[in-house]
This record gives structure tokens, C-alpha cells and sequence, in this order.
């Protein structure tokens, strides 16, 4: 498997503040992660939405950060929305009952 470096770009649109994911979500991507989410609840959105379209892989590690986006979303009652997850990584959200806390489209 060829590694892809994780990079993050923060959009806003319509009280939604849109969190683009990219390359890998794995250990590497903990201060890019939590730069993007810093920088989208900045601009007081009603929501943030977690866009995985451009996700190649996340590792247990990853997961683990976005449990970390979840509890700091969830302390500023900020609603998470997870977009574009392969089927393969809507069952890990299942298994992991990130589902019952992340709506996922």
C-alpha cells in the first residue's frame, strides 16, 4: 500500500462548516486533523461535516482521532455529519457505534 499524506481544507457554506479529508487518517494525521477542526468550529457553524471522499485509508489510530473530534464536538453541541465513506468504513462506524453519534450520509 502506497502512503498518502493526510491534508485537510475547511470550507464554510450555509451555517455548515465542511471539514475536506485526504490521504491517510492515521497517527501522522493527529495535528492536521485537529488544525481543521480548530479552524471549522472557529467559524461558528451550526454543524460540521466530515467529507471522507478523498479518504484512502484510516487505521485504528484514525479512528481514535475522530472519536477526539466527536467529544470535542459534542462539548461545544456542535452536530457531526460524516459524507462519502466507503461501505468498508460505514460498517467500521456501525461496529464502532461512531454511527449513533455521527450522522452519516
Amino acid at each position: 500500500m502506497t502512503s498518502s499524506e493526510f491534508s485537510a481544507e475547511v470550507a464554510q457554506d450555509s451555517g455548515a462548516a465542511t471539514i475536506a479529508l485526504f490521504g491517510e487518517i492515521n497517527g501522522r494525521a493527529d495535528e492536521g486533523i485537529t488544525a481543521a477542526y480548530d479552524e471549522a468550529e472557529a467559524l461558528g457553524p451550526q454543524v460540521i461535516v466530515l467529507d471522507f471522499n478523498g479518504v484512502d485509508y484510516i487505521n485504528s489510530t484514525g479512528i481514535a482521532l475522530i472519536v477526539g473530534l466527536l467529544a470535542r464536538a459534542r462539548t461545544a453541541h456542535i452536530p457531526l455529519t460524516a459524507v462519502g465513506l466507503s461501505d468498508h468504513y460505514r460498517e467500521i462506524f456501525t461496529i464502532t457505534r461512531l454511527s449513533d453519534f455521527i450522522e452519516i450520509q
